[in-house]
C-alpha cells in the first residue's frame, strides 16, 4: 500500500506522544513492506523515532505560516522568497526561540489553517497539494491530528483518495485558547470533520469524547491503541536501593510535575520510605523554563534538591536505562489525557504506575493490570498511594509483572501498525460504509 503521512515537526527533539506514535508507525509500516512517504509540516522532524533527512523539504513552514497570517504582502510573495524562510536551520532556530506568539494569535492562525482553501495560508496549501500530486498517487493520506483537517478538502479534490485522521489530545490544546478563538476552532473542526473518511482515536475514552465534540457518528471513529517498539526493554529490579520515583513526560505545567514534586516532598518529610529519590525525564522547551525554575526553587527551599535529578531530552538508549532504574512511575497529569505512552513504556520495563483516575488512565490500567489509580489529583492523596505501593514490595512486583506481560501482548508497534492498516483497508474497500467497532483486538 502507498501511504502518505502528514506529520507536524517539532524542530527540536523532546518527549512528545504524537511524535513517538507517528514515528513508530512510520517505521513499522515501512518494515512491513509498505511504501510510506512522510511530509513534514511547520518544522523539521526531530524525533529519534524517524529515520529522517534533516534537510528534507518542510511544508507550511512555521515562519511562512506566521508571516502570511500577519501580512497580506507575504500571501503574494513568489516561492523563491518563501523558500528562504523554509531553510531547516532557520526553522530550527525559530523553534528554539519559543513563545513567539500569544494564545490569541495562535488561535487566529489555527482558525485560518482550518479554513484551508479559504484561509490566509492557501498558498502553502496549494504547494502541498502540488507536491502530493506530483508523483505516484497514494492509496491513502493519513493526518497526524485533527488540527490539519483544513487541508483535506483540497487534497481529496486533487488526488481523489481517502483521508484518515488520527486523534489525540486536540481538546487540551483547543480548550486552552481564549474563548472566542476556542469556540470558533471547535465550530470549524466540526464542519471539516465531514471531509475525513475515518478517524483513529488512541483510546475508547478519547473516541467517546471526540464523537461528542466533533459531532461524528461512532462508526466513523476507530480505536487503535498506541504501540511501542519493545526492543531493549528489560525488567527493572524495582527493589532499588535507594527507591526511585520516576516521571516521564514534557517537563511543563499541566503534566502533573508540580503535583508529583509536592507529593515527593510530603514523602520525604514523613520519612516512612527511607532515602527516597525522584528522577524527572522527558525534556522541556524554552517556554517551560520559568516553571522549572519555580520547581527547582521549591526543592531548594525544602532542602531536598540533591534527591531529585532532572534528565532532559534523553536518547532512546538512555530512556531505557532510566526506566530500568525506577521503582514506580507516576505522571499525575492535570488534564484528562487521551492516552499515556509513558505508562506503556514504564510497564514494558515492569515498573508499576500510580495514576489519577481520569481520562484514558483507567482504561489503560484495566487493560494491563499494571498499576493503581487514586481519586482526586492532590499531592497528599498521591503521596499516600505511592507510599503504600513502595512499602508493599510483593504487590509492586506483581503489578509490574502483569503490566509487562500485557504490554508485550497488546501494545507493540506491530500490533498498532496492523490495526491502522485494517482501518485503511476498510476505508479503501468501502469509504462510505465503515463498520462500527469498539476497538481492534490485538492480533
Amino acid at each position: 500500500m502507498k501511504i502518505v503521512q502528514l506529520i507536524p515537526g517539532s524542530g527540536n527533539a523532546f518527549y512528545c506522544e504524537n511524535c513517538l506514535r507517528d514515528g513508530s508507525l512510520f517505521r513499522a509500516l515501512r518494515k512491513q513492506g509498505h511504501d510510506v512517504d512522510r511530509v513534514p509540516l511547520y518544522l523539521p522532524i526531530a524525533s529519534n523515532e524517524f529515520d529522517h533527512d534533516s534537510d528534507e523539504a518542510v511544508f507550511f513552514g512555521g515562519i511562512n505560516v506566521y508571516l502570511q497570517q500577519k501580512s497580506a504582502l507575504f500571501r503574494r510573495t513568489p516561492r523563491w522568497i518563501d523558500r528562504i524562510f523554509d531553510v531547516p536551520g532557520l526553522l530550527k532556530w525559530a523553534a528554539g526561540k519559543g513563545g513567539m506568539t500569544d494564545a490569541e494569535e495562535l488561535g487566529e492562525t489555527t482558525i485560518s489553517m482550518l479554513q484551508g482553501e479559504e484561509g490566509r495560508q492557501v498558498k502553502e496549501l496549494e504547494r502541498l497539494v502540488a507536491r502530493l500530486a506530483s508523483g505516484e498517487r497514494p492509496d491513502v493520506v493519513h493526518l497526524s491530528n485533527a488540527l490539519l483537517m483544513g487541508m483535506v478538502r483540497r487534497i481529496k479534490q486533487e488526488l481523489r483518495v481517502p483521508v484518515i485522521c488520527s486523534l489525540q489530545d486536540e481538546d487540551i490544546w483547543v480548550d486552552a485558547l481564549p474563548e472566542k478563538q476556542r469556540d470558533a476552532v471547535w465550530d470549524i473542526l466540526t464542519e471539516r470533520a465531514a471531509d475525513v473518511d475515518a478517524f483513529i482515536a488512541v483510546s475508547n475514552y478519547y473516541k467517546d469524547l471526540m464523537c461528542e465534540r466533533l459531532g461524528v457518528p461512532t462508526e466513523r471513529i476507530h480505536v487503535v491503541y498506541s504501540g511501542i517498539s519493545l526492543e531493549g526493554y528489560k525488567q527493572s529490579d524495582l527493589l532499588n536501593d535507594p527507591p526511585v520515583i520516576g516521571f516521564l513526560e514534557r517537563q511543563c505545567r499541566g503534566k502533573g510535575l508540580e503535583v508529583l514534586i509536592d507529593a515527593f516532598l510530603i514523602l520525604k518529610k514523613t520519612g516512612k520510605v527511607s532515602n527516597l529519590k525522584l528522577r524527572i525525564a522527558g525534556g522541556n522547551l524554552v517556554e517551560d523554563r520559568p516553571f522549572l525554575k519555580e520547581m527547582h526553587q521549591r526543592l531548594d527551599g525544602a532542602g531536598f534538591s540533591e534527591d531529585v535529578e532532572f534528565l532532559p531530552n534523553l536518547s532512546y538508549e538512555d530512556r531505557l536505562a532510566f526506566l530500568q532504574s525506577l521503582s514506580i512511575m507516576s505522571v499525575p497529569a492535570e488534564h484528562k489525557e487521551a492516552f499515556g505512552v509513558y505508562i506503556i513504556e514504564a510497564l514494558a520495563s515492569g515498573v508499576p504506575v500510580v495514576q489519577p483516575n481520569q481520562g484514558a488512565f483507567p482504561e489503560l490500567l484495566d487493560l494491563t493490570g499494571g498499576g493503581i489509580l487514586y481519586e482526586s489529583n492532590e499531592p497528599h492523596i498521591l503521596a499516600d498511594a505511592i507510599e503504600k505501593l513502595l512499602l508493599d514490595h510483593e504487590r509492586a512486583r506483581e503489578l509490574g509483572k502483569q503490566g509487562r506481560k500485557a504490554v508485550f501482548e497488546k501494545f507493540s508497534v506491530e500490533t498498532m501498525s496492523q490495526n491502522v492498516l485494517r482501518v485503511m483497508e476498510t476505508v479503501l474497500a468501502d469509504p462510505q460504509s465503515l463498520p462500527a467497532q469498539k476497538h481492534f483486538v490485538p492480533l
